[in-house]
């Protein structure tokens, strides 16, 4: 399975940690981890996840590989600024949110639309008129937010 890791390009090292379990738990799993590529919770996911040996690919959104954080295993130059973003969630069987800006929130509510799954760990709530939105499921720990996604993706 090919599942998405998305969060800010800049992080604490708590949520780095997260992200790093995460990478981690989708190489135990033998999934290929897709991500935007650079640092922050990407870089962190990657992390756990290359020296764990999955496969790392990295959905960069300008046009020179060496932004690639250094574990990402296949760099795709895109020159396409935010708008790689799409690439990386319609790439992706189900999403795993850690955390994030204004781009984890686009890309939630791009995969939302589109039917794919999506599992948080500490990000975006969403609400419409003061009713809240429960697509996102809601994990604690990245053992859990695996499990969830793909046993989500499984029963589809």
């Amino acid at each position: 399975m090919i599942i998405g890791v998305i969060g800010a390009g800049e992080c604490s090292a708590d949520i780095a940690r997260i992200a790093e379990e995460v990478g981690a738990e989708l190489a135990r799993r033998n999934c290929t981890l897709i991500c935007g590529g650079k640092g922050g919770v990407m870089e962190a996911a990657c992390k756990g996840a290359h020296e764990a040996g999955c496969l790392t690919v990295g959905i960069l959104p300008g046009p020179d590989r060496s932004e690639a954080n250094e574990y990402v295993s296949v760099p795709i130059v895109t020159n396409m600024g935010e708008a790689r973003n799409a690439i990386v969630v319609l790439s992706s069987q189900g999403i795993i949110a850690v955390d994030g800006g204004y781009g984890t929130l686009s890309e939630i509510a791009l995969a939302l639309k589109r039917g794919i799954p999506v599992v948080g760990i500490r990000t975006w709530s969403l609400a419409i008129d003061e009713t809240v939105e429960e697509s996102i499921l809601r994990a604690t720990t990245a053992a859990e937010a695996v499990e969830m996604l793909l046993s989500r993706i499984v029963s589809k």
